[in-house]
C-alpha cells in the first residue's frame, strides 16, 4: 500500500501520529469488508465502519458535530446529532443505495449488545460508486456488515487500509481511483497534546482542479497522461466523506466548528463542492465520557475558544493528506460495463517534488 509520504511529500509542518491514522486517536478502530464479484454482474464495493469507543466503553457517548459543505448525500442520525450534540458508535459508510442495510444492522447489533438500549439512531454515511459497480444489484449483504463490524473490534495495530478497500472499493477520486484515505497531527497545547485523525471516503472531483501543496498536479498529469473515466459527468457524480476524531475535550459547538474546516483541507486538494456532489463532515470527541443511561448530572471539560486554532489547522492538513492517501493507495479498477478508472501514476506523480 504506497502513501503519499512514500512519494516523497510531506504536507503541512505538524507532526503525526505513529501511524499517520485516524487510530492514532486512542480507542478509535476501523473495519473494512470488500465486496468484488463478476458474476453475473460487476460488483465493487463495500463497507467501512469507524469505532467510537473501543470495546467495553461503547455505552460512553461522545460529543460530536457534523457540517453539510454541499448536500447531495445522506447521512443518517445527523438531525438528532445536531439536536443533542452526542455520538454514539459505530460509524458506517458505503455505497448510496444501501445506506438502509447498513443502518439496520448497526442498530440490530446494538440491540445485541445492549439489550437495555430503548433505541438507536447510528450515523451511515454513503457515495456513490454506481461508475464502477452495479449498484442497482445491492449486492451487500448483512453478513458483510457484520464482518466490517468484526474488523473494527480487532482492527491490528492501529493500521488502516486505504483505497480500494471497504466502501471505497468503487469511489473515483478527481477522476483518477479513489477511495478510502486517512492521516493524523499531533497538536501541542499548553494544557497538553492531543490527536487529530481523519479519515475520508473520497469520491468526487474534476481532473484539473487536483492540487497536491499548491501544484497544478491534474493539468501535470492530464488525460494525454492517464485517461479520463469514458463518462465526464463521473467528476460531478460523486461525494467525499470526512470523519475527524480528536482526543482533545471538545464539546458539541466545538465539534461543529472543527467539521467545517474539513473544507479547508478539501479545497486544497481542489475540491469545490460541486452540485451533485455530497460533501458531509463529522467530526467528534473522545475528550469526555458521556454515559448513555446517564441520569444526573455530567461533568465534562473543555478547550476555550482561543485553543480551537491549531486543532482546525491540523484538521485541514489531516484532511488533505487523507485524500491523497486514497488517491496513492487505489490501484486501476475495471467495473460495471466493462469501465476503467486509472490509478494516478505514481513514477508521474512522484516526478513533480
Amino acid at each position: 500500500m504506497v502513501r503519499l509520504r512514500d512519494l516523497g511529500f510531506v504536507i503541512g509542518s505538524s507532526p503525526t501520529g505513529s501511524h499517520n491514522a485516524i487510530t492514532d486517536v486512542a480507542g478509535i478502530c476501523v473495519g473494512h469488508q470488500t465486496v468484488l464479484d463478476d458474476k453475473p454482474t460487476a460488483v465493487r464495493t463495500g463497507v467501512t465502519v469507524v469505532n467510537t469507543r473501543p470495546v467495553g466503553e461503547r455505552s460512553d457517548l461522545c460529543f460530536g458535530g457534523y457540517f453539510s459543505f454541499n448536500g447531495n448525500g445522506e447521512m443518517t442520525g445527523a438531525h438528532w446529532l445536531e439536536e443533542s450534540g452526542l455520538l454514539s458508535g459505530p460509524i458506517g459508510l458505503t455505497n448510496t443505495h444501501q445506506v438502509g442495510l447498513v443502518r439496520d444492522e448497526l442498530v440490530a447489533a446494538e440491540v445485541e449488545r445492549d439489550p437495555d438500549a430503548s433505541w438507536c439512531l447510528p450515523v451511515v454515511a454513503e457515495t456513490y460508486d454506481g461508475f464502477l459497480n452495479d449498484i442497482d444489484a445491492f449486492s451487500l449483504t448483512a453478513a458483510d456488515v457484520r464482518a466490517a463490524l468484526v474488523d473494527a473490534d480487532t482492527c491490528p495495530g492501529g493500521v488502516v487500509q486505504e483505497g480500494n478497500v471497504g466502501s471505497g472499493t468503487g469511489m473515483v477520486c478527481h477522476q483518477f481511483k479513489g477511495g478510502i484515505g486517512t492521516s493524523s497531527r499531533r497538536v501541542e497545547l499548553e494544557s497538553d497534546t492531543y490527536t487529530v485523525g481523519v479519515l475520508v471516503q473520497a469520491n468526487y472531483g474534476s481532473r484539473e482542479l487536483l492540487r497536491l501543496d499548491g501544484r497544478p498536479v491534474g493539468r501535470l498529469i492530464d488525460a494525454a497522461v492517464t485517461p479520463l473515466p469514458t463518462d465526464p459527468s463521473v467528476a460531478d457524480a460523486g461525494s467525499i466523506i470526512v470523519v475527524i476524531a480528536t482526543d482533545a475535550p471538545l464539546l458539541a459547538d466545538q465539534c461543529k466548528r472543527l467539521a467545517r474546516r474539513a473544507t479547508v483541507g478539501l479545497a486544497r486538494v481542489g475540491g469545490t463542492g460541486g452540485n451533485g456532489s455530497g460533501d458531509i463532515f463529522l467530526a467528534f470527541s473522545t475528550g469526555n465520557r458521556v454515559p448513555l443511561h446517564a441520569t444526573k448530572p455530567t461533568s465534562v471539560s473543555t478547550l476555550p475558544a482561543g485553543a480551537m486554532t491549531p486543532l482546525f489547522n491540523a484538521a485541514a492538513e489531516a484532511v488533505e493528506e487523507s485524500i491523497w492517501n486514497a488517491l496513492c493507495a487505489a490501484e486501476t479498477m475495471t467495473g460495471h460495463q466493462g469501465r476503467v478508472v486509472h490509478a494516478i501514476p505514481h513514477d508521474r506523480l512522484a516526478a513533480l517534488r
